[in-house]
């Protein structure tokens, strides 16, 4: 459709601009029902109230390590671009953070908290991931007690889960560090690197930019080169690919479409980070980038396809709403360092559909569709994530040189 690039770029336009800053407010609005005065952050069902037991559906109220972290992150650029409830929501978190998921007696943080204690008491680095990149947004953000909790899981992690030989980071471990897991997962070290880059930003610190680049040329370079651009999600504990492994949703078989969006933009997050001297790291965002609009959007009704098997056919046909938000703003960054006009159109194509299909008025995302575009909530129960909803309105609102949290700091480029 020739039509979808003429004029100028959709983010340099007044009018896209303030749709997205409207967006954003709804987002950051609807999301502030989540505090609970009990601590931490409920999560939401479809009309903004706190889930009793919170998602997924558990036998007594919990709190999750993941949503905690998050929301901290979410309110921390909050905060920066001048929301009234960004301070509170920061303090609130960072407090549930320190007082109740840290495990005081061997170090680390529970996945997963109730009213009395840890329920899932094992230590994860997808949780650890993001306390890293909660705490160094909050620092970025000026908050006074983020630095103890970046040096602390910064710590954590360098002791218990990074692996220099390999150059990633384990999956898994029993409370007091006794026992690992054999598994090792792509997805963890994705966000990982997110975090990691976060770090950096924050601290000025090289270990966090060489470790990300580590894990870049672990799951990218070697694994997905060598498997037909289609990320390995999964790994042996000696980092040897494993193509057969499926356990679920969150550990599905075959490759995660969206894993391939957020990874392209991460990796050009990289290699500006690194000065724009790694090459491959540009070229791989691009053919990552393309090979998921190639198999993953389903060309028929739209949307991307949740995971694709080996052979790039659909093998689980949902449409989650992340997706399409990584999608997004792996799109804004791509036309900002290519200047192609294919990703200008993607960029416009993927807003115009999940505006159609995904984003309420009210603010959040509706989480899940099945393969005819009907709402459905299997695994996912009300609308608990306001984090990748937020990234796709704000990242295209500043510079493609690094987090919105420091494009928020920038002083030439203000809150755009």
């Amino acid at each position: 459709m020739s039509w979808m690039t003429t004029g100028p770029r959709w983010t340099r336009t007044p009018g896209h601009r303030a749709w997205l800053h409207e967006r954003a407010g709804r987002l950051l609005e609807f999301y502030t029902a989540a505090h609970d005065p009990a601590g931490g952050f409920a999560d939401l069902d479809v009309t903004g109230r706190p889930l009793p037991t919170g998602w997924p559906p558990a036998s007594e109220p919990q709190t999750s390590l993941f949503q905690t972290t998050r929301m901290v992150h979410v309110y921390a650029i909050a905060h920066l671009w001048g929301h009234p409830a960004g301070a509170r929501m920061v303090d609130h978190g960072l407090e549930h953070l320190w007082s109740a998921h840290r495990d005081k007696a061997h170090g680390g943080y529970y996945w997963v908290n109730g009213a009395a204690g840890p329920l899932n008491d094992s230590k994860q680095l997808y949780g650890h991931a993001f306390v890293l990149l909660a705490a160094s947004s909050a620092k970025l953000a000026g908050h006074p007690d983020a630095g103890r909790i970046l040096d602390d899981v910064a710590t954590v992690i360098d002791e218990h889960f990074w692996e220099e030989g390999p150059g990633a980071a384990a999956e898994e471990f029993t409370a007091d560090w006794s026992d690992g897991s054999d598994y090792r997962g792509a997805n963890g070290n994705m966000h990982f690197v997110e975090a990691l880059l976060a770090a950096y930003e924050a601290t000025g610190d090289t270990i966090h930019l060489d470790r990300a680049y580590a894990v870049a040329n672990r799951i990218i370079a070697v694994a997905t080169t060598a498997n037909g651009w289609r990320i390995p999600e999964h790994y042996r504990a000696d980092w040897s690919v494993d193509l057969d492994y499926g356990r679920d949703v969150f550990r599905p078989y075959g490759s995660t479409v969206g894993h391939w969006l957020e990874w392209s933009r991460l990796l050009l997050q990289l290699w500006v980070a690194r000065g724009k001297r790694d090459g491959w790291l540009h070229e791989a965002a691009t053919t990552l980038f393309d090979k998921a609009v190639q198999e993953g959007w389903d060309a028929a009704r739209g949307g991307f396809y949740f995971t694709v098997g080996w052979d790039g056919r659909p093998v689980d046909r949902d449409r989650y709403w992340w997706p399409c938000t990584e999608g997004i703003a792996a799109a804004y960054w791509l036309a900002e360092h290519t200047g192609e006009e294919r990703y200008e159109s993607a960029y416009r194509r993927i807003w115009s559909w999940s505006r159609d299909h995904l984003v309420r008025a009210d603010g959040p995302w509706l989480h899940q569709l099945d393969d005819s575009l009907e709402p459905i909530s299997n695994p996912w129960y009300g609308v608990p994530d306001v984090y990748h909803g937020l990234q796709a309105t704000l990242i295209p609102t500043v510079p493609a040189t690094g987090s919105i949290v420091a494009g928020l700091l920038e002083k030439e480029g203000g809150r755009r």
